[in-house]
């Protein structure tokens, strides 16, 4: 319930402040983990802040500009797209589309895997590549994705998107245009490029059923079968790799920064704290002071589980519930990471650190004690502001109800509601009874009247 108040109350305060900080990292984490190789299987990249999504290996790869057919119209000039020649063909679709489309909303794209990617050679000659076709390599019982290097596609080349046909042998061959797809496998799209983050977690190797046969792009896991990688999880790999997770660090630093600045501020870039979280807090201080609670860390505890911990975090960690934009395996591993400095920096507790620390905490250790200062410094303005009146905050939530009338069934929402009232009616009305407040405005009596006046109804 709380959540959803926030949720309500904080819009505009995302929509105007804290959205474009979240955002500008968001971005800044996508074209970071872009820039070097992403294992299209495992959701691994050499550019990580997430430990569990780095890959272990040397891989040689080269930066290519592909210069893409404007898909709206073929006579405009070509659009240049920055993509590597380890990519597979899925991944290289995704990063035009990025390209071509980075103005529109992610919903309203064509989807990669309605589209097929042609390399066109002079006026005549077009090759559909795809991430799986007769040249796909097989060895032993392990089918590798197609990658440009494997094309042999060069800087530079001409590429385009065109809406993927359902068969290629069923088009008719004109005579201006030979259109040669090398596959057979048109319809046998397994995945889509990168794995969604429900699967961000585990590794997704997907056998062939009928042939057993493994795929893989840049790293063969061998977490399934022959563990070749006994020392994966040694100290010794940690250490040699924080070194890579401390640089893409560094990188994003300034984007971490902003967007903690703005959510740990009472006053951001001409926006005032809102008024829900002066009234949440001024509560729960309020609720301390009734029940002899002085001990400052519970208070700081009560606040940041209120709202950093319930409302914020589940935003970091989820830009895509407030944007229109795809979040991949390796985004979400690296906003999670983001997502944990953040939970740390609310804590009272002292971070010990040692050997066995986790590489994310290791990573924000020197940062964390600033971080807490900032929170410590954000309680402490918001208890010094002036209270809020009921009759302001009544006239606020009016406002706000009257912002968002034609967008909610009120009956249904007061249904359910009234269902939860029913179930703990004797609960409610004996804490109503008890209660000064609700004692003055006859709370109780009123509840009852509403529960005999309903169950007449039905």
């Amino acid at each position: 319930m709380l959540t959803n108040w926030f949720a309500f109350l904080l819009h505009k305060f995302l929509k105007e402040c804290a959205g474009e900080p979240l955002f500008m990292l968001y971005c800044a984490i996508k074209q970071q983990m872009e820039k070097g190789p992403i294992d299209a299987i495992t959701g691994e990249a050499r550019y990580s802040l997430s430990e569990d999504k780095l890959i272990r290996q040397q891989i040689e790869y080269k930066t290519l500009i592909l210069n893409c057919v404007n898909p709206d119209n073929e006579n405009s000039p070509e659009i240049p797209v920055k993509v590597l020649n380890c990519d597979t063909i899925t991944q290289v679709k995704e990063k035009i589309l990025d390209a071509v489309y980075k103005n529109m909303p992610y919903s309203q794209r064509p989807r990669a895997v309605d589209m097929d990617l042609e390399w066109r050679q002079g006026r005549m000659a077009r090759v559909v590549l795809q991430d799986e076709d007769i040249t796909t390599k097989i060895e032993n019982d392990w089918k590798r994705l197609n990658t440009l290097l494997h094309y042999q596609v060069s800087d530079r080349s001409v590429v385009a998107l065109v809406p993927k046909q359902t068969s290629s042998y069923n088009i008719p061959s004109s005579a201006s245009i030979t259109r040669t797809s090398i596959s057979r496998y048109d319809s046998s799209f397994r995945y889509t490029g990168s794995p969604d983050s429900l699967r961000s977690r585990a590794p997704m190797i997907t056998p062939d059923l009928e042939s057993g046969v493994k795929v893989w792009h840049l790293v063969k896991n061998h977490e399934h079968g022959d563990q070749k990688e006994g020392d994966r999880g040694s100290k010794m790999v940690s250490e040699i790799y924080l070194t890579r997770l401390l640089a893409t660090k560094g990188t994003l630093q300034k984007f971490v920064d902003d967007l903690f600045e703005t959510l740990f501020s009472t006053v951001h870039r001409g926006s005032t704290l809102p008024l829900a979280i002066k009234y949440m807090f001024d509560f729960l201080d309020e609720q301390a002071d009734r029940h002899g609670i002085y001990d400052t860390d519970v208070r700081h505890t009560w606040k940041s589980n209120c709202l950093p911990l319930r409302f914020w975090v589940n935003v970091i960690k989820n830009p895509q519930f407030v944007f229109d934009i795809h979040k991949s395996s390796i985004t979400d591993a690296c906003l999670s990471v983001v997502a944990q400095t953040f939970m740390d920096s609310c804590s009272t507790s002292e971070h010990r650190l040692g050997k066995d620390s986790p590489s994310n905490k290791l990573l924000y250790a020197k940062d964390i004690p600033n971080y807490k200062s900032w929170v410590e410094r954000y309680y402490a303005d918001i208890t010094r502001m002036p209270a809020i009146s009921d009759q302001d905050m009544n006239a606020y939530l009016a406002e706000q109800a009257r912002l968002h009338s034609t967008e909610f069934n009120m009956l249904s929402a007061l249904n359910e509601i009234y269902s939860y009232v029913s179930k703990y009616s004797e609960e409610i009305v004996s804490a109503l009874e008890q209660e000064e407040q609700a004692r003055k405005q006859r709370l109780a009596y009123k509840v009852e009247q509403l529960i005999s006046a309903m169950s007449l109804e039905s």
